[in-house]
């Protein structure tokens, strides 16, 4: 089976190249290929399929040629993941795929219709206007952290810390804790403190991030997105650019009157076969 393995700010994925759906991709292939000891090791799979030949993307196969079937680590499925939307876009450009039309790339993903435009070394790919829409709680060890629930086309929950407690003290070996009834499908909770300015931004938010199905991860550009618009309402601000730092690195969202752009780098870094037999099963 050929893979692509790639990246956006460290939030790794392993590509599969499936235009017409014929790859019987299951839960346990997916946690086997993610595995980082045993398998390829990544936070999830980007299989790139033709929207007319995934059972999920045939309505909108007008739209756009290609799906993204997102799988995190753990073999669930993902409704949306940005970094992941970026490095897909990647992976069509360099492959010859694709090519932008009017400056961009469109492509169909479970949370609808996104679009991708290069910016130099960067692809930037434009996402539903997070809503900000509810208020919540999550347990960590002993600390319980109120937040912002917001909604990316996936779930998130973003919770600044307190003065005087260190982002990097965390422990997110674990889950956090979280109200189920708020959240019945899992969410993502993003942990965040100011950062110091930045030049050309509205603002400057530094994040770690535990991903429902993938851990802790480097990154997660849904998530930047969601951090990025509680952090301009908390400015007392509708719109703006945001930077956003993550473990694996800088990405930068702008939140505009009805959609939000995430831009980044996105890498391609090895190609080469698998034998799924070999995998841990």
């Amino acid at each position: 089976m050929e893979f692509t393995k790639g990246h956006g700010t460290g939030n790794d994925f392993v590509i599969l190249p499936d235009p017409d759906g014929a790859l019987d991709l299951t839960p346990g292939l997916v946690a086997a290929l993610c595995d980082r000891r045993r398998g390829l090791g990544a936070d999830g799979v980007l299989r790139v399929v033709r929207a007319a030949k995934h059972p999920e993307g045939t309505g909108r196969a007008g739209e756009a040629e290609w799906f993204m079937d997102y799988w995190n680590a753990d073999g669930s499925f993902a409704e949306m993941c940005g970094n992941g939307a970026r490095v897909f876009v990647r992976y069509l450009l360099e492959q010859g795929l694709a090519a932008p039309v009017d400056g961009t790339v469109p492509v169909v993903t479970r949370a609808g219709l996104v679009r991708a435009r290069v910016e130099g070394d960067d692809i930037a790919v434009e996402m539903r206007r997070p809503r900000l829409y509810d208020t919540s709680t999550a347990a960590l060890g002993g600390l319980t952290l109120t937040g912002t629930a917001v909604d990316v086309g996936n779930p998130h929950l973003v919770c600044a810390l307190p003065a005087g407690l260190e982002l990097g003290a965390l422990d997110l070996t674990r889950a956090p804790a979280f109200d189920p009834a708020l959240f019945p499908a899992g969410v993502n909770v993003e942990f965040t403190v100011p950062g110091d300015p930045v030049d050309g931004t509205d603002g400057h938010v530094l994040m770690r991030v535990h991903e429902r199905g993938s851990a802790e991860t480097l990154s997660c550009g849904t998530g930047a997105c969601a951090v990025a618009a509680v952090a301009l309402r908390d400015a007392g601000r509708d719109t703006g650019t945001m930077t956003v730092d993550v473990p694996g690195g800088r990405l930068t969202v702008t939140v505009t009157d009805d959609s939000c752009w995430l831009a980044g780098p996105a890498l391609l870094i090895a190609t080469g076969t698998v034998t799924p037999t070999t995998l841990p099963h």
